[in-house]
């Protein structure tokens, strides 16, 4: 029989709590590390829909991305989102954790994610820490690409059917700089890096005005962080494989709605 902490351990070694920013909730935000857990439901957000899914599964254990909890709560009632799920998953005994800026710093993570889909080569940290770990990465395409030719790759290898973009580039592009979720604040460390374009998600009207050579691209918060389900699902699986694991049905938790 496991336990919660045997999860845990697993996800750790994988992306340590120990590296998570500052700001973050990253961890366990509900339930006993003592519990025992005979099934684990994943996602991307902990919603009390997937909360409900977790309890119909006869799952134990919620592991998403984001965090549930990110600050203090100072109610908890099913008229919030937050407040639901947290109600829901004590109720049916769940215990929730969320590997959040831990799995963004992580080269196997997030943003790594992000740079296999590109095919990108010679990929590194953009923005590295003492430790090696850090937010983003920056590589190159194997070939250079015309800035139409860009945008093109992107939203064929993200299924996307829109994108947000500054002004096209004039000359080729080779050095992609890439951070999941909201990457605003890593806009000049990837001009600063030689990045040609730079692709991440939350991005302000302001920060569109790039300068001529450096592009930036816009592919949604949640596009840009998709991936991470499956990570953390062939992580657990590859450490249980006789262990119940299950990704959401609601792959889609998307709030996001385009019309």
């Amino acid at each position: 029989m496991y336990k919660v902490r045997d999860i845990i351990r697993v996800i750790e070694d994988f992306a340590p709590l120990s590296i998570q920013e500052k700001w973050d909730n990253s961890g366990l935000c509900v339930g006993s590390e003592d519990a025992a857990v005979t099934s684990v439901l994943i996602g991307l957000d902990c919603t009390p829909e997937l909360v409900e899914e977790a309890a119909a599964a006869g799952a134990d254990m919620i592991v998403t991305h984001h965090p549930l909890i990110f600050g203090g709560l100072k109610k908890i009632t099913p008229d919030d989102p937050v407040g639901e799920a947290v109600m829901k998953a004590i109720s049916c005994g769940i215990a929730v954790y969320s590997a959040h800026t831990t799995a963004d710093k992580v080269m196997a993570g997030v943003s790594g994610a992000m740079a296999a889909r590109l095919g990108l080569e010679d990929v590194s940290v953009l923005d590295p820490e003492a430790d090696g770990t850090g937010l983003g990465v920056i590589g190159s395409f194997p070939e250079p690409m015309t800035a139409l030719q860009a945008v093109a790759c992107v939203k064929e290898k993200f299924g996307l059917k829109m994108l947000r973009s500054s002004r096209p580039v004039d000359g080729m592009i080779s050095r992609v700089a890439l951070c999941g979720g909201s990457g605003s604040s890593l806009i000049q460390k990837a001009e600063a890096s030689g990045a040609d374009l730079y692709i991440t998600g939350d991005i302000s009207y302001h920060h569109f005005f790039t300068r001529r050579n450096f592009m930036l691209m816009d592919i949604g918060h949640f596009e840009s962080e998709k991936d991470i389900v499956a990570i953390l699902f062939s992580l657990l699986k590859k450490n249980f494989p006789n262990f119940a694991v299950r990704i959401t049905e609601n792959v889609n938790s998307n709030p996001i709605y385009y019309f």
